[in-house]
């Protein structure tokens, strides 16, 4: 065995970067446990409301471990009418794509799976593949309400896809690269949250939406739809949807931190902290927004959504390439 391996590199490398990804995807599943516990701790917080305080031993910490226990031990119900392969088949495309834009993310300048010099096409492009399974899903479960939910998630997706796309464009003009390890290296100064400010704002937003996250939870509209696109889901397959959208929220919140807050990048007289510390802070913070983001803000309407993302959004992110490209081109010249 040991001699096999020492005549295959790659099969060594394929081993290597296998366990680093089920211990990556361990850290995960250990982040969305316990940030599913901090987002009731500060919506509980600020809507004067009392969080898991009382159960799951201190502090609250085995709720959520025990709501994960609760839904794999619960009965697998699939409708006698669905299309039982898409059905089944439905929670995987969405959540593969939700773990594979991980890869390029560059947790510090030594901690990367993959460093491709279009990393941030990458994330784009392979996040989008999740509309994929939530189309499926509604499709699948042969339910009006799941169906009506499905066609406001993939019209909700793919419309705030475009200015979230938009608003790096100017990041995109100022660095001259989609490497996602180029970017950070270009805010070793000045972070591109102070230079783009109103791309920030953009992507944010459009962030909050690409995550089916309040005031933009349409897909999933309980009050009008009972559940969305997965109601006809339940235990496990049900418990890979909300596993999507809390993976997507620590995707999003570090692809943030890489394009926005400098990455592992410290603060010029603070250098000696260790850029995963620094990393781990402003992700932190990411978090804290879109937890704050859904504690503070009612839903919108369906009309509201769509209206604001293509009357609103898009203009701006518009606005803000044709911007930068002007005052880039000035600088140059001065």
């Amino acid at each position: 065995m040991q001699e096999l391996l020492y005549a295959s590199p790659s099969l060594m490398n394929f081993a290597y970067f296998f366990l680093l990804a089920v211990l990556m995807l361990f850290f995960v599943l250990g982040f969305v446990t316990y940030v599913i516990l901090a987002e009731r701790k500060v919506m509980g917080f600020i809507q004067l409301r009392k969080g898991p305080n009382q159960v799951g031993g201190s502090w609250g910490l085995l709720q959520t471990v025990a709501d994960v226990l609760k839904l794999l031990i619960k009965e697998d119900i699939i409708p006698k009418l669905a299309d039982r392969p898409l059905y089944k088949l439905a929670p995987i495309i969405a959540f593969a794509p939700s773990f594979m834009v991980i890869a390029v993310i560059p947790f510090t300048d030594k901690f990367q799976f993959a460093d491709i010099g279009v990393g941030l096409l990458y994330y784009i492009a392979i996040s989008g593949l999740t509309t994929i399974g939530i189309v499926t899903a509604g499709w699948a479960s042969n339910n009006k309400y799941a169906l009506l939910g499905a066609m406001r998630g993939a019209a909700q997706m793919i419309s705030y896809e475009i200015p979230l796309v938009m608003s790096v464009v100017g990041i995109i003009l100022l660095t001259g690269s989609l490497n996602l390890n180029d970017i950070v290296a270009a805010q070793e100064k000045v972070w591109f949250i102070v230079l783009q400010p109103v791309a920030f704002i953009v992507f944010f937003i459009a962030a909050t939406a690409e995550l089916n996250r309040i005031p933009f939870d349409l897909p999933e509209s309980e009050n009008e739809l009972v559940a969305g696109y997965y109601v006809e889901y339940s235990g496990f397959r049900f418990a890979f949807f909300m596993l999507t959208e809390y993976v997507y929220m620590f995707a999003m919140s570090a692809l943030i931190t890489v394009l926005f807050l400098g990455g592992w990048m410290p603060l010029p007289f603070l250098g000696f902290i260790p850029g995963a510390v620094w990393f781990a802070l402003k992700f932190s913070v990411v978090v804290f927004m879109f937890l704050w983001m859904r504690s503070t803000f009612p839903r919108v309407r369906a009309d509201q959504l769509m209206e604001f993302g293509w009357k609103v959004l898009l203009p701006v992110a518009l606005a803000n390439i044709f911007l930068t490209a002007i005052i880039k081109e000035l600088v140059n010249l001065f």
